[in-house]
């Protein structure tokens, strides 16, 4: 992920030690500028900031039965601006879960392991390496 610039990403997890780990991990190993928030509601309220890709835990109600989950809060992030990669994590591995997501739009579905954390700069790699392509494939199109 070199060569992106100040790309902005928000995690969402209620897991305070997990959001904290993964925001300590993105700032060390990459040019990221991070926002955290513990709640879908939180996320939602700040999606004015213009996010380029957004790590959305599914079970984000996990601590507060009352919070918005992880689906409900995929759901309004699409609505907001249908754009923006959207990462689910889990620690459920049931495909039924990933399904589920992708279903509801999700970019891509990652259980939270050892791993995640390698397998989530893979996954924003290409999601760059795509948009690349795209305004590439764009200007292009447009010259002919």
């Amino acid at each position: 992920m070199e060569n992106e610039k100040n790309i902005k990403l928000f995690l969402v997890d209620d897991d305070a030690l997990f959001l904290k780990t993964l925001e300590i991990k993105f700032i060390e190993n990459a040019n990221i500028i991070v926002e955290t928030f513990a709640t879908g509601e939180l996320c939602i309220a700040n999606l004015d900031n213009n996010p380029d890709v957004i790590i959305l835990d599914y079970h984000l109600n996990g601590i507060d039965k009352n919070a918005m989950n992880g689906i409900d809060t995929l759901d309004k992030i699409k609505a907001f601006n249908a754009d923006i990669p959207v990462i689910m994590l889990s620690s459920q591995d049931k495909i039924e879960v990933a399904v589920n997501c992708m279903h509801h739009k999700a970019f891509d579905y990652v259980i939270k392991s050892e791993t995640a954390f390698t397998r989530l700069q893979k996954i924003i790699t290409t999601i760059f390496h795509y948009r690349k392509m795209e305004k590439t494939l764009n200007w292009y199109m447009e010259r002919m």
